[in-house]
């Protein structure tokens, strides 16, 4: 990694821990403790930091599937009992696109909750800046082809691809997003597809949806701009959904009202902008949320996303 790459990424991990919230107007004092949910351990105390998540156990996934030759390429599929064929989310993780902050374990505890709730899931990891061949192309190929593996992963598993939403968080948020939007990418793009996978729908949580935007306007949590241009240097056509509108892909774009590393005015933005060029958006700014809440199973937030996501691949809010 270069020590620019160092830097970005000590500071992105820095703004991840310790950010505060952005500043609210004042309110009435709490309700007293009694009030708040018994199995949130974080009540009170939001928004919560991504090191806060990891200190819980996680579950594991049933099986670890390689969608490339690559050490990051490769998936982690989430499967339940009984014969299926079952909806499926496809799960792209966040982190500033950087290799120095955590992966798909960041998901795990969302994910196995959509299992629990009668949804299978692949996690996916991908090359990130400081990685081998992390940034563009790379990072943009690892996602393609992740989405791409799941027609044969649905040959040896109970997957139902007639059902299928992709979701991710931040980073992973756009690049979930970018991941239903390349059927539109030209070949004369190194990122062109003849025939990509695509879904019912996309739920994005924090997504940073449009490159140029948070370039340009970001609050320097992310590491941005460098992190921008390190990723993309400059090619938005083909790399950034708000360039690449209309997607024709219903869309829901979720955002933290407290969140202050995408902050929910990105959400709107972008919403506003798909909306515009006439795709099937919803924007939900979701009260009392930071960042990470909305991938906290145990957040009130986390409940609302897992209506939305079972809304949209058409099943049971519970089993």
């Amino acid at each position: 990694m270069t020590l620019r790459l160092a830097a970005l990424a000590a500071l992105a991990l820095t703004a991840c821990q310790d950010a505060p919230p952005a500043p609210v107007p004042s309110e009435p004092d709490p309700a007293p403790a009694e009030t708040a949910l018994p199995e949130d351990p974080h009540a009170g105390e939001r928004p919560i930091s991504w090191d806060q998540l990891l200190e819980r156990p996680r579950e594991k996934a049933d099986a670890k599937i390689a969608y490339g030759e690559g050490e990051q390429q490769f998936g982690e599929l989430w499967l339940l009992e009984g014969d299926g064929p079952f909806p499926t989310v496809m799960m792209v993780h966040g982190g500033c696109w950087l290799a120095e902050i955590p992966g798909t374990i960041l998901m795990d505890y969302i994910v196995a909750d959509l299992r629990d709730h009668g949804v299978a899931v692949w996690n996916i990891e991908y090359r990130r800046l400081g990685h081998e061949g992390g940034g563009y192309p790379g990072t943009f190929l690892d996602t393609a082809a992740a989405a791409d593996a799941l027609r044969g992963i649905a040959e040896d598993y109970p997957l139902d691809l007639d059902r299928l939403v992709f979701t991710g968080h931040s980073a992973g948020g756009h690049l979930a997003l970018w991941a239903a939007a390349r059927g539109g990418i030209g070949d004369d793009s190194p990122l062109h597809a003849e025939d990509p996978l695509v879904p019912d729908a996309v739920v994005t949580l924090a997504g940073i949806n449009d490159l140029n935007a948070y370039r340009e306007n970001g609050p320097g949590r992310c590491g941005e701009p460098e992190t921008v241009d390190e990723l993309v240097g400059g090619r938005y056509g083909d790399t950034s959904p708000a360039e690449m509108l209309p997607i024709g892909v219903e869309q829901v774009i979720v955002s933290g009202a407290l969140d202050p590393i995408v902050p929910s005015p990105f959400g709107d933005g972008y919403g506003a902008a798909a909306d515009g060029a006439g795709d099937p958006v919803t924007t939900e700014v979701m009260s009392g949320a930071g960042h990470f809440e909305l991938i906290d199973p145990l957040s009130p937030a986390w409940a609302d996303i897992r209506a939305i996501i079972l809304e949209e691949l058409g099943a049971d809010e519970a089993r």
